[in-house]
């Protein structure tokens, strides 16, 4: 019984770390695809600023590109449209996880 219980939460925890990798992955490809033209594919900067080392937190990031932020340039005036909560949330992460 006891080596079924550790089974079990061992399954549940392996199906948690590939859920948080498959966000991850969805972030860096919604990046790529809304993103990185102006931003570009590391976060440098290219058209638009860097975001690479931003001090804005996740949540920051993911209500920014959610709502917009009020004296902002295009897209970011308002927010982008077409992405859910959980898409910026991704986003957002890969975005603080650039280096």
């Amino acid at each position: 019984m006891k080596r079924s219980i550790v089974v079990v939460l061992t399954v549940i925890a392996l199906l948690s770390m590939s859920c948080a990798a498959f966000a991850a992955e969805d972030g860096a490809a919604i990046y790529k695809s809304k993103c990185a033209a102006c931003h570009g594919p590391d976060g440098a900067g290219k058209v638009g600023p860097a975001v690479k080392g931003t001090a804005l937190t996740e949540a920051q990031i993911s209500d920014e590109l959610q709502k917009g932020a009020a004296g902002k340039k295009a897209p970011h005036a308002k927010g982008i449209s077409g992405l859910t909560a959980d898409q910026a949330n991704a986003v957002a992460a890969f975005v603080k996880s650039l280096k």
